[in-house]
């Protein structure tokens, strides 16, 4: 299928497209194409309808927004899918019927066995399986900052077992839940009454134990999306995992209490000191300053802070607490994709 694309690519200059691109990720998207001068030839923007008529900046120029339909990806090379769910299930396999590789930023393709899921500095190598069916997956944003310091210290100790809670920024649910934890803030500082519509509570001064819809099991879906695509990633199904989400009154920002346990010895001096050489990892972590990782120093950079670094005493020897910040649209959206792009123009394309 792709034999005469990659043999049109020898010049590593690709025609790309972006499904999603007035959203809060798909702009994302485009400003780290431009930061990290990914080799565009030509840039194709796609949204629903009603997007039509908008025109975006990209270095300097003004491009129109199309409407995504079944034949917006003839000639493209790559297209950045977040535009949901239901769309990437109905588009990518279009998008890829024209020979054009999907990164998709949903929980379409996630679990799906054929479609590789990816987080560069873990498993770069899954990115080859996308021949199967010329799309791959995007994390969760909260899978992809946790397994990001997780796997050196597998790597070295082999985890046994991870407990995570999340508090995460109202960004992950898009544009409108950003507005509405403003408007609801104003509106409360000023005594004023306020709208209540993307969350079933009021989010302005608030944390909701409740992400995503709530299962059979008492778990809700994003807690599952963790369980399932961290031992997916790791390609490692015995790693127990349990986790809880919260959404808290912060824009920008994923935070995470992360506890592990390990099968061999493991002490936070050595720990602090594997995570300062691990890649993509920045080590906050400094109590005589009150240093540590926060949302308003994670937002805006690629980084994955980690910090709070400390052995867990109820396993000695065996047990590690920490905390683990990023920023949800860009290192848990958007920069993962570009990085998967720029691995697969390096090495496949």
């Amino acid at each position: 299928m792709y034999s005469e694309r990659i043999k049109k690519l020898s010049e590593k200059q690709i025609n790309v497209a972006v499904a999603g691109a007035t959203g809060a990720v798909g702009d994302q998207m485009l400003a780290c194409l431009a930061e990290r001068n990914f080799p565009v030839r030509s840039l194709r923007l796609l949204a629903s309808k009603k997007s039509l008529g908008r025109k975006i900046n990209f270095k300097g120029e003004m491009i129109p927004v199309e409407e995504l339909k079944e034949d917006s990806f003839k000639g493209m090379d790559i297209a950045l899918f977040s535009a949901g769910t239901g769309t990437s299930e109905y588009f990518a396999p279009f998008a890829a019927k024209d020979g054009c590789i999907v990164v998709d930023n949903s929980n379409a393709w996630r679990m799906d066995p054929e479609v590789p899921l990816v987080v560069p500095e873990v498993n770069p190598h899954a990115i080859k399986g996308y021949t199967v069916k010329g799309i791959i997956a995007n994390p969760n944003c909260s899978t992809i900052q946790m397994v990001v310091p997780l796997w050196p210290i597998h790597q070295k100790y082999k985890i046994k077992r991870i407990v995570v809670s999340t508090y995460q920024a109202v960004s992950g649910t898009g544009k409108k839940a950003i507005d509405e934890l403003f408007d609801q803030t104003r509106a409360m500082i000023n005594f004023l009454k306020f709208e209540q519509n993307v969350y079933p509570h009021r989010i302005a001064f608030n944390c909701l134990p409740h992400i995503d819809k709530f299962q059979e099991n008492g778990y809700t879906k994003e807690e599952m999306k963790m369980v399932r695509e961290t031992k997916k990633i790791m390609e490692n199904d015995s790693i127990m995992v349990t986790a809880t989400t919260v959404r808290v009154p912060v824009f920008f920002g994923h935070s995470e209490s992360v506890n592990i346990e390990t099968h061999e010895p493991i002490a936070a001096a050595d720990v602090k000191a594997l995570l300062k050489q691990a890649p993509g990892v920045k080590v906050v972590d400094d109590p005589a300053i009150n240093a540590y990782p926060m949302p308003i120093d994670a937002a805006g950079q690629d980084l994955t802070l980690v910090g709070r670094i400390r052995d867990d005493e109820s396993i000695p020897g065996h047990g590690i607490n920490m905390w683990v910040v990023a920023d949800n649209i860009r290192k848990g959206a958007a920069t993962n994709a570009i990085q998967i792009g720029e691995i697969l123009l390096k090495e496949y394309l």
